[in-house]
């Protein structure tokens, strides 16, 4: 049985972790440590405050560890903060984790107070639309290399994959739709 993990720093994390106790077969658990880290087989890097939770990743010691584990192969899930952490390129010179070949505008939307949710169809994730949930979401400007498109909204993607590695610029987690998580786990 698979372990998923999900960062548990700061963000998100308990709505992933409450999304992954419907879905059968596999065990989830918190990682805030290098141990925790080491028990899992798959990570999900949550939304939330991206300049925080990378201070938090290079203090503990997280950042160097997770990098290494992605680039080693194990599949990686980065929501919205999440997302921003995977990509190489960054609008902006915060620390991250740099193994996502994308370049990433943050809080494209505007503020908290310009968050929206809308319906859209990603055929390569689910054959219904999915509710997507906007909140201070950063924009996937452009891919490069092996990573591919899997949804865009309004012209911006919204959705990329590069191998093992996820990102959404919006929140699963909030609505009550699994179809990201099921298609994450194949991976």
């Amino acid at each position: 049985m698979e372990t998923i993990g999900v960062l548990s720093l700061q963000g998100s994390f308990a709505e992933h972790l409450q999304a992954l106790k419907k879905i059968k077969n596999i065990k989830s658990m918190p990682v805030k440590t290098v141990a925790e880290l080491d028990a899992v087989d798959r990570l999900i890097l949550p939304g939330g405050e991206s300049t925080t939770m990378s201070k938090i990743l290079n203090i503990t010691g997280l950042a160097a560890e997770i990098r290494r584990r992605i680039l080693a192969g194990m599949p990686v899930w980065g929501t919205c903060a999440g997302l921003i952490l995977l990509a190489k390129e960054l609008d902006v010179g915060l620390p991250h984790l740099a193994v996502m070949d994308m370049q990433v505008r943050r809080n494209a939307y505007g503020s908290q107070l310009d968050s929206f949710t809308v319906q859209k169809l990603i055929p390569k994730i689910s054959s219904s639309p999915l509710n997507m949930v906007f909140i201070r979401a950063p924009q996937i400007v452009s891919i490069n290399g092996t990573t591919e498109v899997l949804a865009e909204y309004d012209g911006k993607i919204v959705a990329a994959q590069q191998n093992r590695m996820l990102a959404t610029t919006f929140h699963p987690e909030l609505t009550d739709d699994l179809d990201v998580y099921n298609y994450f786990l194949k991976l």
